[in-house]
């Protein structure tokens, strides 16, 4: 059943006054969630489990299980976490909204996952620009049972704290963005999502894998750190790891020098491939930069 205007409202408006801590968090206040809102987490969760199977990483589909998303209705964060930290000890912490940058690094560095508590309207069910409980919980969670992911997670949080201090968030952000959120996996078996903006979305999930439009370039870092991206739409180009472990690889360096070299390029418009790039699958919207 759709949901109405009010219970719409309530989803976000029900944190308006409550109380933040001074990492920003907040009480997830679960028993306040409606029945139209549980609902809704359930259907975004059947048609996920009806689009990703063969299309997302095996480890995310195995940690969904893992971890009991499939229990009805929106996930208590507390217990989650309890089941989360006994494998690599991270836990789940409720938000309202973005954190700040520090905030947000510093909650990454010490093992805890900011996740926003309010779920999507219904006329956003399918694509939203600011991520909800759907998002963070179904979509980034799981892999953080993956041990290589959990430890990129952490180095992550470190690196953006680093990132902060040199005035490079933005090149670092991009890293997040074309990975964390939007990353694609090469297997054997073909190439898989492992991003949560691409997971935690029904129709981007078979985009990103099926239609033609898109770039799939290989992964690279520097050339990641040039790369603008959108937010209002699908990605018109998805970049694709090895593995878990060449992210954790390229994120315990010291990008010192990294940001020193990509200060001096230009930068890469979203849809753009370069004469150096390894593609996979040149989209019908490229062109090369001459």
């Amino acid at each position: 059943m759709g949901a109405t205007p009010a219970a719409i409202d309530s989803s976000k408006n029900r944190y308006a006054n409550s109380p933040r801590s001074a990492d920003w968090t907040i009480d997830q206040q679960w028993h306040t969630y409606s029945a139209e809102e549980h609902d809704r987490w359930d259907r975004l969760f059947r048609c996920q489990q009806e689009v990703l199977p063969g299309r997302a990483c095996a480890p995310f589909l195995e940690a969904v299980n893992t971890l009991q998303l499939s229990s009805a209705g929106i996930p208590n964060m507390e217990r989650l976490s309890d089941r989360l930290e006994k494998i690599t000890g991270w836990r789940v912490v409720p938000v309202v909204e973005l954190v700040p940058d520090d905030v947000f690094f510093d909650h990454l560095a010490n093992r805890r996952f900011p996740a926003g508590a309010f779920i999507r309207p219904e006329e956003e069910f399918d694509y939203l620009e600011e991520p909800d409980i759907f998002h963070d919980i179904f979509g980034h969670v799981p892999l953080l049972t993956n041990p290589s992911y959990a430890k990129f997670m952490e180095a992550y949080g470190k690196g953006g704290q680093r990132a902060l201090q040199l005035g490079q968030l933005h090149n670092l952000a991009r890293l997040y963005w074309y990975t964390i959120e939007f990353g694609l996996l090469q297997t054997a078996q073909g190439l898989r999502i492992f991003g949560a903006g691409i997971l935690s979305s029904p129709r981007e999930s078979v985009f990103s894998l099926e239609d033609a439009s898109p770039n799939r370039v290989a992964f690279d870092l520097e050339r990641i750190m040039r790369t603008k991206h959108i937010i209002d739409d699908f990605q018109q180009t998805y970049f694709v790891i090895d593995s878990f472990e060449q992210l954790l690889e390229s994120c315990y360096a010291d990008f010192t020098d990294a940001y020193q070299r990509v200060k001096s390029q230009p930068e890469i418009e979203a849809h753009e491939i370069m004469p150096d790039d390894n593609v996979l699958h040149r989209g019908t919207h490229a062109y090369f930069d001459k």
